[in-house]
This record gives structure tokens, C-alpha cells and sequence, in this order.
């Protein structure tokens, strides 16, 4: 008895664990994994709502961001009021449109290149949002052929072994209604006395 205590005591006792520290080696601790993830979501949430909290950024900062969302709704917005002045006010909107065809082509330039870089980029963070997701959806392509694939075989019927129509053979509808014998069933009854039922 002393020499099983001692052998316990030295593989569990102290508080101590040994078949747990060494299956630690080559096993990771999924309760240390998970509470690793668990902080590392912390912090990257957090980190998050430091960079959304409008209470840290000043008024200026604010002012520019709103600055920033103008321009698309100005234009859209602009161009149908342009639209809709042609309409209403003819005369005003043909002199207005003289105004206009006297700005130099250079200053034409200037202003689409503006608009292109603004929209520009936009349009490429957005291009690059959209094949990002479009990686990750084929990604995922291997598993969602399977997946069709197994459904496929699942509606026809070839997952399962013997499957039949019963409604359209008629032999095996009769087969599955009517009893077989049943050899095992009826050395039971035999031996209990239930031969008459």
C-alpha cells in the first residue's frame, strides 16, 4: 500500500498534476485557448469602439467627416436640380449653361480628375471589400460541391441501399404490409405458451 501512495503522491500529489503537465506538452489546453480567444476578441473589440467613439474626436474632427459625406448627395441632388430647372425655367437654364460652356477645358480636366480620385477610390476600397468576399465565397466552393453533390444522391436515392418506390411496386407495398414469418418470433411464442394467439 505505501509503495502505490507514494508512486500517487508523486505523480498527483503537491498539488500537482503530472500526466496533466505532460499531456500540456504535446496537447494544447483548450481552456487556456479559449480564454486567450475570449481576451483577444476583448481587445479587438475594444479597439474597435475607440476608433467609432465620436467623444474622443474633436468638433473639427467631426466637421471635416461631415465635410466628407457632402459631396455624393450634393452632386446626385445638383444634377436633378439641374434637370428640373430645365424644365420650370428654360430661359435661366440656357443661360446658365452659356456660363458654362465658357470654363476652359483645363479646368474641366482639373475638375474630373477631382471627381475620379474622389470617386475613385471609393470605387477601389469597395472593388477590393467585394473580391475579398468573393475569395472567401470560393473558398468555400469545395464544401458546397459536396454538399450539392451528397444532396443530389440523397434526392435520387443513392445514399440509401435498397430504397425502392413502394408506391409505384406494387409487390413490395404488398411486402411491406402483409407479416413474414419470422423464425425467432415463433420459437418465442412456442416456448411461452402464446401458440394459439
Amino acid at each position: 500500500m505505501g509503495l502505490i501512495e507514494r508512486l500517487m503522491t508523486m505523480l498527483f500529489g503537491g498539488g500537482r498534476n503530472v500526466v496533466a503537465e505532460t499531456a500540456g506538452i504535446f496537447v494544447e489546453n483548450i481552456e487556456a485557448q479559449a480564454g486567450r480567444d475570449a481576451a483577444m476578441r476583448a481587445a479587438a473589440l475594444n479597439q474597435f469602439g475607440n476608433e467609432f467613439n465620436m467623444m474622443s474626436t474633436s468638433r473639427f474632427d467631426r466637421f471635416i467627416d461631415g465635410l466628407n459625406r457632402l459631396p455624393r448627395p450634393l452632386l446626385a441632388f445638383g444634377t436633378i436640380g439641374l434637370f428640373m430647372s430645365a424644365m420650370v425655367e428654360p430661359v435661366w437654364f440656357a443661360a446658365r449653361m452659356q456660363g458654362i460652356a465658357l470654363v476652359p477645358e483645363p479646368l474641366w480636366w482639373l475638375l474630373g480628375a477631382i471627381i475620379s480620385f474622389y470617386f475613385g477610390s471609393r470605387h477601389q476600397a469597395k472593388g477590393q471589400a467585394f473580391q475579398q468576399h468573393l475569395l472567401l465565397g470560393l473558398s468555400n466552393l469545395p464544401s458546397v460541391t459536396r454538399n450539392i453533390a451528397a444532396l443530389k444522391a440523397l434526392e435520387e436515392g443513392a445514399l440509401i441501399p435498397g430504397k425502392a418506390d413502394a408506391a409505384t411496386d406494387v409487390a413490395l407495398g404488398m411486402a411491406t404490409e402483409t407479416p413474414t414469418e419470422n423464425a425467432a418470433l415463433n420459437d418465442w411464442t412456442s416456448k411461452r405458451g402464446f401458440e394459439g394467439r
